[in-house]
């Protein structure tokens, strides 16, 4: 099962990177991470693959976000944000705490 930060990390690098490798260096997972979590995307159909038709390199691919892709990487990013919006109000909160007690 890959988690949703994980799932959101490719899915922001997948449209401006066209190998696996660059993603990989991007959000700091091994190229076999990358490569699982691509590979369940495109099953799940939230990317599809196109090989470069005018390169002498046909192991090169063209990773592209689907319509459903990009609802996804939406819909992660609102859960994104929201929850580091809990956590800065949770430290704010024992920010003020602190400050109250004098510590």
């Amino acid at each position: 099962m890959i988690n949703e930060y994980s799932k959101l990390q490719v899915l922001r690098h997948i449209n401006e990177d066209t190998s696996q490798p660059k993603i990989a260096k991007k959000v700091g997972y091994s190229l076999g991470k990358v490569n699982f979590i691509i590979k369940a995307l495109v099953e799940k159909g939230l990317v599809k693959i196109e090989n470069f038709s005018n390169s002498k390199d046909k192991s090169k691919y063209k990773y592209l976000l689907t319509d459903e892709g990009i609802k996804e990487k939406i819909e992660l990013t609102k859960k994104f944000i929201q929850r580091k919006k809990q956590e800065y109000e949770e430290l704010q909160r024992e920010l003020e705490e602190e400050m109250r007690l004098g510590r």
